[in-house]
């Protein structure tokens, strides 16, 4: 269900009550507070309740008894929802399944706390190796729309980035707000194609709007610009990357896809997808990737023990390329993967488990490299 923007609108008043101060107010100020209602509804609220999360398929309040009992059921027959959205996300990703495996780590991923100005539990997904000529990110993201209770396609393009307004900004002659791309609801799914991007000069509103989006990612922030000053906002925001090469956005993962199927068309394929799932095993889905972001993850004293020695191993034999940003890469993988099978703990198993992938996932990388001469 999708709500359209809205007001909260006073009651008529009589014009002797009127403040002169407001009788002041230009005319573009009046049609900007007062909009008619044709334009922008109203909504006079009386109580508001903030909710953990926005999927009417899940029970508002998940402290409840009752809810308990609907989490238990359902955790109880996370295996096959997991193994069939791995299937589903491995189709729509042309057979390539270390990319689903990615993909489900990063549509439960969520900012889980900030240690200073770093937010934790971001998992921003570079997917390179999409191919260009086709319709591939557009329908991918079609797929990602009905998985998750709020996304946005960002297309960009050399135009888009030179014209279009990312960041919100204040508008002194209205008094108002102007809003911007970048200004999402929380937990949202950004996918942002660069697959379509090619050579041009970005002017300076472009090189802000780049500039933007790299703080967003970094950071989990997004500026306002209030002309003479701007001033930071906090946001959690998944965001997944297609590209050709390795994005010219920064990204906590980067994936290169190798398809193993190539559709003769890819429209008809990727739409057969949605069509051949049953809305009963579509509703799984979405209750899969939105309560596992709500659980809580924890690492025992024994395991991050095992954990670090682990680590010096790896140190010790490859101190070049094993460095602190892979531990904790490999830290960030593990606790989704862990929560993907609906384990609230690490254990030594799904340790092991995001080494291989993310073993696996360097090596492609680097065969990768080879091929192409330079660095993806």
């Amino acid at each position: 269900m999708f709500l359209s923007p809205a007001v909260l609108c006073p009651l008529p008043r009589d014009s002797s009550t009127l403040d002169p101060m407001e009788c002041m107010d230009t005319a573009e100020e009046q049609r900007v507070h007062s909009p008619p209602a044709s334009l922008v509804p109203r909504i006079h609220v009386i109580l508001a309740q903030k909710l953990q999360h926005i999927n009417p398929l899940l029970p508002a309040c998940l402290n409840e008894e009752e809810s308990k009992t609907f989490v238990s059921n359902f955790m109880s027959e996370l295996s096959p929802v997991r193994a069939e959205l791995l299937g589903f996300l491995t189709h729509a990703l042309l057979g390539d399944s270390l990319a689903a495996e990615y993909l489900i780590l990063h549509l439960i991923s969520t900012v889980y706390a900030r240690r200073d100005v770093l937010p934790l539990g971001k998992f921003t997904v570079n997917l390179s190796g999409c191919p260009r000529n086709s319709a591939f990110t557009e329908h991918l993201y079609r797929l990602i729309q009905q998985l998750v209770p709020a996304s946005y396609h960002l297309r960009m393009s050399i135009e888009s980035m030179n014209h279009s307004r990312f960041i919100p900004h204040k508008d002194y002659t209205a008094n108002r707000l102007v809003s911007g791309l970048l200004q999402l609801a929380s937990n949202t799914s950004l996918v942002i194609d660069e697959t379509q991007l090619e050579q041009g000069q970005l002017d300076t509103a472009g090189v802000h709007n780049v500039t933007a989006l790299g703080n967003l990612i970094t950071w989990q922030k997004v500026d306002y610009d209030f002309n003479y000053h701007r001033m930071e906002f906090p946001c959690n925001i998944n965001v997944l990357i297609t590209s050709e090469g390795r994005s010219l956005l920064p990204s906590d993962c980067q994936v290169h896809l190798q398809p193993q199927i190539i559709p003769p068309n890819m429209e008809e394929y990727m739409s057969s997808l949605l069509t051949a799932v049953l809305p009963s095993v579509l509703n799984k889905f979405r209750i899969y990737l939105s309560l596992l972001r709500l659980l809580d993850y924890s690492i025992s004293d024994e395991v991050t023990k095992a954990v670090e020695e682990d680590f010096v191993e790896m140190r010790k034999n490859d101190p070049e390329s094993v460095t602190a940003d892979d531990l904790h890469k490999m830290l960030l993988v593990a606790r989704f993967l862990s929560l993907s099978a609906g384990q609230t703990t690490l254990s030594r198993e799904r340790w092991l488990r995001a080494k291989q992938l993310e073993a696996l996932r360097k090596a492609r990388l680097q065969q990768q490299k080879c091929v192409n001469g330079n660095e993806l």
